[in-house]
């Protein structure tokens, strides 16, 4: 509600700025010297401050938004010099509140800073600003801050100060970081950041005894933000880092102690020394840390560094504590996020040289972790209500780092059969384990769920067909069955995925059926038989995805045509005569004036189409089906067709 209130006084404020800035600092010199006063008196009503703290809240937010309004490709000088009068009474009151922050602190106000820093630094810090406004010269004139490199030191202490102070505010800290890792993100910003005396102290320090909240004193729920911390220290760390591997294990001695401290005491797990709780809460915290540093690792040489550091020495040490605490999410989530990714390719780091294992090294111990704990976890009784959290949440984690790693482009996974090493069957296997382990309506229930699943099942259905076909009949049609509700799925990736992989699997059905009987010399595949078996004796479920991608295509909002069209080829050359049926019925139903007119658009739909899959003849049956559906939907306008009878039909 505040946010929207923001945003609307953005744009009024700078209808008739001027008069807008008058009043504002008229405003807020009147609250400030009043609050300044409250403050230094010892005897001022505790009600006092906070109504002055709250009205300087709402002006704090109000200049942030002013602020905020400016149109940055229609400066005016006036303006940008209005805007410093405003940001200077800001930062003085910033120094007022900073000072006294060993005493007391007013949260919101603290808050309503965080929002005008965020404000301003979208307009006037960062790559894309005009570094000669008169916003600077102001902030010469009145606070010494002669450049953005000043401005930015500003920034940094007043970061560093929230980061020391109010580790007890979970909002702060994590809006804090927020505002950290946004200065981060920019090319020549990052630049400026690492010269700064501040930074090098972040880098240098970044222990629980300068920042509070990386102890294990604070709630568990507190600590998701500590990967945002990592993430910007990691993009603040590569800018000069290098090859130089000293300077990186420097940076990285704070974790590795806790990794040493961590490995400790997981040595007497079986001993009443053990300390659970106080284990527990340094893994979580390091595990979040260590995730946020991978993500910005986003190097070839910085993410090698980070993998030797982490493997072989200490992922045991990470799987004893998914086999110790499996039941408790809180544990295991971290952990698996952190493994979902050290094996994404994110900007092609994972490029190893030809002589290097470390991609089947890094498969390897991912297989490990999604084997461990699908393993665990199938052993857990959920109740329903906690089934997200307990067990699905998990679940969706390994679909997505089975994923990641099945699609990295890193890894020849034809190695691991041909030299009988089981991590990419045991894989596989657990995935079809925790699948199967899954009600279908839960699939597109938990929206997180339903996207890791289907990306996954694309990934497979396009190049580990081989292992898709050598599935139980009831696994195979589970998954038949799940792309067949996933096609009329409200999110648009799920539906997208669902026809690339009901597209793979169709292309790969036809290929078998087309080649049956022939003699292809060194080929023997007997699953593909038991593949075509399992359609034999059930039919029916590629007969009613046929129906539901005509459906679709035919009488709903298609919002992705091109991806309905690519499988429905398939499916109709493998069910001619279901299709032949199919057509009859719609025919049929249509008003008796209409039917001449939609044979005809059927007999468009399959005119110079051949009974093959080629590329060329695929195009050309798409661009048929768009004038079929376009002549569908314009008939459909009309007031005597609808489309009724043949959605009964088709959907029953």
């Amino acid at each position: 509600m505040v946010q929207q209130q923001l945003e609307q006084l953005s744009v009024i404020g700078r209808c008739e700025y001027q008069k807008t800035c008058a009043l504002l600092v008229q405003l807020f010199d009147q609250s400030a010297t009043m609050y300044q006063k409250l403050l230094s008196s010892p005897n001022a009503h505790q009600l006092d401050v906070q109504t002055q703290q709250g009205r300087l809240t709402w002006l704090v937010y109000i200049i942030g938004s002013a602020i905020g309004g400016r149109v940055s490709f229609n400066g005016n000088d006036e303006h940008d010099a209005m805007d410093g009068e405003l940001v200077c009474r800001v930062l003085q009151l910033m120094n007022l509140t900073d000072s006294r922050l060993t005493q007391s602190g007013c949260e919101k106000l603290e808050l309503a800073m965080l929002s005008f820093f965020e404000q301003f630094r979208k307009i006037y810090v960062g790559d894309q600003v005009q570094k000669n406004s008169k916003v600077y010269r102001r902030l010469s004139d009145v606070l010494g801050l002669s450049d953005e490199s000043m401005v930015l030191s500003v920034f940094v202490r007043k970061i560093i100060t929230n980061l020391k102070y109010w580790g007890r505010s979970e909002q702060i800290i994590c809006k804090t970081l927020q505002l950290l890792s946004d200065l981060t993100v920019g090319y020549s910003c990052v630049r400026k950041l690492v010269k700064l005396d501040e930074i090098q102290f972040m880098l240098n320090n970044h222990t629980s005894e300068h920042f509070p909240f990386l102890g294990n004193n604070v709630a568990v729920t507190e600590m998701r933000c500590r990967s945002m911390f990592y993430t910007s220290l990691g993009r603040l760390l590569m800018v000069d880092l290098g090859e130089d591997e000293d300077r990186f294990n420097s940076f990285m001695l704070p974790l590795t102690n806790a990794f040493e401290s961590i490995g400790a005491m997981l040595a007497n797990a079986e001993t009443p020394m053990f300390a659970s709780e106080e284990a527990k809460k340094a893994l979580i915290g390091l595990s979040r840390d260590l995730r946020g540093l991978a993500f910005a690792f986003n190097t070839k040489t910085s993410y090698m560094m980070l993998f030797d550091w982490i493997y072989p020495l200490y992922t045991p040490i990470l799987l004893h504590a998914m086999e110790l605490w499996f039941r408790e999410p809180q544990v295991t989530t971290p952990v698996l996020k952190l493994f979902a990714e050290l094996v994404q390719n994110r900007s092609q780091r994972l490029q190893f040289d030809v002589s290097s294992p470390n991609g089947i090294l890094l498969f390897r111990e991912a297989s490990k972790v999604i084997c461990s704990y699908g393993r665990n976890i199938l052993t857990v009784d959920v109740p329903k209500d906690q089934m997200y959290a307990m067990k699905l949440k998990g679940i969706s984690i390994c679909f997505s780092m089975l994923k990641a790693a099945l699609c990295g482009s890193y890894v020849n996974f034809g190695v691991f059969r041909l030299y009988g090493d089981e991590a990419l069957d045991n894989a596989l296997k657990t995935f079809v384990k925790l699948l199967l382990s899954i009600p279908q309506s839960d699939l597109l229930d938990y929206p997180k769920l339903s996207q890791t699943y289907y990306v996954l099942l694309e990934c497979l259905a396009q190049d580990h067909m081989s292992f898709l076909s050598t599935l139980e009949p009831s696994v195979f049609l589970y998954i038949l069955s799940s792309i067949s509700e996933g096609l009329t799925a409200l999110d648009t990736m799920v539906c997208t995925g669902c026809c690339a992989s009901l597209d793979h699997i169709v292309t790969y059905l036809f290929k078998q059926i087309t080649n049956k009987g022939k003699k292809r010399r060194g080929v023997n595949q007997p699953q593909g038989d038991m593949f075509l078996q399992v359609l034999e004796l059930h039919p029916e479920i590629l007969h009613q995805i046929l129906s539901t991608v005509l459906n679709v295509i035919m009488f709903e909002d298609c919002r992705n045509q091109w991806s309905m069209s690519r499988p429905l080829l398939g499916l109709i050359l493998l069910n001619e005569e279901y299709f032949n049926q199919l057509r009859e019925n719609i025919i049929r139903s249509q008003p008796a004036d209409k039917q001449a007119a939609m044979a005809q658009w059927f007999e468009n739909l399959m005119d110079s189409i051949e009974r093959n899959l080629l590329t060329k003849n695929r195009d050309r049956f798409t661009q048929n089906l768009s004038l079929f559906r376009r002549d569908i939907n314009d008939s459909l306008k009309g007031p005597f067709m609808t489309s009724n009878a043949g959605l009964d039909m088709m959907t029953s």
